[in-house]
């Protein structure tokens, strides 16, 4: 069996969407010859936990964590609000100045208070006990600054499940100006020290290849996120008989805005309300604040906020719905990503409903393995349209248990995709071989 050490700052018990990759990763590496361990951190900074996670971890996994110096969520969520408040009280700012010139320094991101207990936890374990490869993954990506001290003594693997580029620039809490000066520069240090790299999507891997030309396009290798069939139990609870249910479960922020949905939803209300008072549209997750005030006032509208629940409850809101909600924003950002959650609305047998741009990768695959029906996400008129015909069909029909049945999705089995890394592994080993 090979080693492999994964380093995550998103780990369980903390809790998102991009938390499974690796735990589902952890999960099955073992079934194909890889023995993992993982470096994680003792005390994350994050906006949710989800303790149900853990349950995918191996019993005899050896986790080691290190603490980190940031601040609790709270303390940095006021800051960054304080920073981004147009007209603050003096005290405010002298906030918004201070947390401002934090960021400023705080680059890639502020995990990079994580880095000194990091640094010092795997320097131990390259010494005590060297793993054969190291897969760092990021967001967030400051624990990238390992990759030169594991290659001392390691492969490396540097696992991208989003873009850096596009974290900096539309993600909540990051946005430091150095980064436009130095992102490109420094990302392409770090990728000069791996051996093997790993994308959410072949778009972005293609990406990569364009903005890098001197990675060895072999060495980059798109795996996709996937589903988990034991999360899919046979006995899942069906949707109400009495209302037609519609789920959007993740985060709602900048890149995911559903603001074309809201919209529709008002306008079909305003034109056909006997109709429209079927609908229940309910959004299991984290809103954050930039996107809270396009649901001021949607509960008249049979609009829920349901905020974040555990795993194993998402799945059974994805259950009881009648269609299931994904969307990417038209807007920079967006065209080489999927939502993580696009795999469990595969994976589930719900119908779907994508609202993505016509030319995104998202796109593509909706349409390659059927995965439902694709709408621009701000045609509200079109959105509009579609509903009505929804909650009519159903109104008038048997108002049983819809189904869907994507096709070839077995790829995205998180079986499959852990034995994928574990390839991608095995070759950063051998690279690592023959170079010395």
């Amino acid at each position: 069996m090979s080693r492999a050490l994964i380093v995550a700052y998103a780990f369980p018990p903390t809790g998102g969407a991009g938390v499974q990759r690796i735990s589902k990763m952890v999960k099955y590496l073992p079934a194909h010859g890889v023995t993992p361990s993982v470096l994680t951190v003792s005390n994350p900074s994050v906006p949710v936990t989800d303790a149900s996670l853990t349950r995918d971890l191996p019993p005899d996994l050896d986790v080691i964590r290190a603490r980190t110096f940031e601040p609790g969520y709270g303390a940095k969520k006021a800051a960054w609000e304080a920073a981004a408040d147009a007209s603050p009280s003096l005290r405010k700012q002298a906030v918004k100045t201070a947390s401002g010139f934090v960021r400023q320094l705080m680059y890639p991101d502020v995990q990079l208070l994580w880095l000194p207990g990091a640094t010092a936890a795997l320097a131990k374990t390259l010494v005590t006990s060297p793993p054969d490869v190291v897969l760092i993954s990021g967001p967030p990506f400051s624990p990238f600054l390992l990759a030169p001290l594991a290659h001392a003594r390691s492969a490396v693997i540097l696992d991208y499940r989003d873009e850096w580029s596009v974290i900096r620039k539309n993600y909540e809490m990051t946005g430091a100006a150095i980064g436009n000066l130095i992102g490109d520069p420094l990302e392409a240090l770090l990728l000069k020290r791996a051996e093997m790299v790993t994308t959410a999507t072949e778009e972005f891997r293609r990406d990569m290849l364009e903005r890098f030309p001197f990675l060895d396009p072999s060495s980059v290798v798109a795996i996709p996120n996937g589903y988990d069939r034991d999360d899919f139990p046979a006995d899942l609870p069906a949707p109400p008989r009495d209302e037609f249910v519609i789920s959007y479960v993740g985060t709602v922020f900048k890149l995911m805005s559903p603001k074309g949905l809201l919209a529709a939803v008002q306008k079909l209300h305003e034109r056909e309300p006997e109709l429209a008072k079927l609908l229940h549209v309910r959004f299991i997750g984290r809103i954050v604040d930039s996107e809270a005030a396009l649901f001021e006032g949607m509960e008249r509208y049979g609009v829920e906020r349901v905020g974040y629940v555990a795993h194993e409850e998402a799945v059974r809101s994805l259950a009881t719905s009648h269609l299931v909600l994904v969307v990417l924003d038209d807007t920079d950002g967006v065209e080489r990503m999927y939502p993580a959650k696009t795999f469990e609305a595969m994976a589930i047998g719900r119908p779907t409903l994508v609202l993505a741009p016509a030319d995104s990768a998202l796109a593509h695959l909706v349409r390659k393995h059927e995965v439902g029906d694709l709408l621009p996400p701000r045609d509200e008129e079109a959105i509009c349209a579609y509903l009505a015909q929804k909650l009519r069909a159903w109104r008038d029909g048997d108002r049983g248990v819809p189904a869907s049945s994507p096709v070839d999705i077995e790829t995205f089995d998180r079986k499959n995709t852990a034995g994928r890394f574990a390839d991608v592994m095995r070759e950063a080993m051998r690279r690592r071989r023959d170079s010395s």
